[in-house]
């Protein structure tokens, strides 16, 4: 079975986006918590962007060692020898140098030619590969590039001393079987791409970053860069934890697993909304707080027959321990009954029709119920001979 190296970027493109500002204690704790997830690589900073970020990133070194520590560089002199300088401490270290290739960033944001760009892009790297064995090389905008020009970029890149290819889909505008089609071109065109590491960097701004990264997963892609609970930019980077847990749950399909230890995947995500003090929608997969939640009757029916007609992975790799069943509006006998057995609650089997028409009618006004609640209602009805209820 393929690894697929998880390389995560929310203390660089995460941390960078309004909101989610982090202290120089808060990312060295949120780095070692990485470290516990078994990322393969952390993306700490962007050294050139200010001192902070430049001394951000040795001090995570200093307190991180297993996985690689990158620092993003223009294809800049000084942005590189600062991306250098930031890594001094780190055990295993890697320049992350990007320019943009798009036709509109190229003339609109760099007023260069595409010559121009080959030109830097082999200066750059090769000063780069002159400092640091390991350099990743970042095409920005690498989706909305012409594809025969990133097959000139990509082939400058190697030659000059890339090993690791990255295809960001920078605004988030591919969709995945475009997506495929570019990685098929490089992989069909590029001399010595088999040579390196192929690496995605999908925004979510359509809602396909998840998709997106699969896709190109399922192409041969060996690295994807990805955050915890999707944070980034505008709308965001593919989550770290749906791109982990699609592989876990889907191996028979993608054939491809992580070096992940997924039980840290919830106190990662917790840790991060704990930071940020920006939580995660409810319904977020694998970590929302209504992810493994079911309280429909019918679901809750089938899940209590076996789990795995509405529960797709045991929640128990993820470390959570909770059976996931909870009372709503749309719960039946089937899910009153399984929670009062739960609570050892001393009730009466032939009232229960009683009980589930009182806990709707009190949840038709309530969006929730509490243990305390549900037991003071099982009392209440206990206790009197007739119980009126609003229909």
């Amino acid at each position: 079975m393929r690894k697929i190296k998880i390389f995560d970027t929310t203390l660089r493109d995460g941390e960078q986006s309004p909101g989610f500002t982090m202290t120089l204690d808060e990312k060295i704790k949120f780095g070692m918590q990485l470290e516990k997830l078994n990322v393969d690589v952390i993306e700490a900073g962007f050294a050139a962007s200010n001192e902070k970020d430049l001394k951000a990133i040795q001090e995570i070194s200093k307190n991180v060692t297993s996985p690689i520590i990158t620092s993003l560089a223009r294809c800049v002199k000084d942005d590189i020898d600062k991306a250098y300088e930031s890594l001094k401490y780190a055990k295993k270290k890697r320049i992350h140098v990007f320019i943009a290739t798009s036709d509109i960033h190229m003339k609109d944001k760099l007023h260069m030619s595409k010559e121009e760009v080959l030109v830097r892009v082999r200066k750059m790297v090769s000063y780069a590969k002159s400092l640091c064995d390991d350099i990743e090389f970042s095409l920005e905008d690498a989706t909305r590039t012409n594809i025969d020009f990133m097959v000139k970029v990509i082939s400058v890149a190697i030659e000059s001393g890339a090993s690791t290819i990255n295809i960001p889909d920078t605004v988030g505008y591919i969709t995945p079987d475009e997506y495929k089609n570019i990685i098929r071109c490089i992989k069909s065109n590029v001399k010595n791409i088999d040579k390196v590491t192929l690496s995605t960097h999908c925004h979510n701004d359509l809602g396909l970053a998840t998709s997106n990264t699969l896709s190109a997963i399922e192409e041969g892609v060996n690295q994807v860069e990805c955050t915890v609970n999707g944070i980034g930019e505008r709308a965001g980077n593919a989550a770290l934890e749906e791109i982990v847990m699609a592989l876990k749950v889907r191996n028979d399909y993608y054939n491809a697993d992580t070096n992940i230890n997924i039980k840290e995947i919830i106190n990662s995500s917790k840790m991060l909304v704990d930071i940020t003090k920006s939580p995660v929608q409810n319904n977020k997969p694998v970590v929302g707080s209504n992810a493994f939640i079911q309280s429909s009757g019918i679901h809750v029916d089938g899940i209590l027959k076996n789990p795995k007609t509405y529960s797709i992975f045991d929640t128990k790799q993820l470390g959570i321990e909770t059976d996931g069943i909870v009372i709503g509006v749309h719960s039946g006998k089937h899910t009153i009954k399984y929670k009062l057995d739960s609570l050892n609650i001393d009730y009466d089997i032939n009232k229960l029709d009683k009980y589930v028409l009182e806990i709707k009618n009190y949840l038709s006004t309530n969006k929730t119920i509490t243990d305390e609640k549900l037991i003071e209602i099982v009392n209440t009805i206990n206790k009197i001979k007739k119980l009126q209820i609003k229909l």
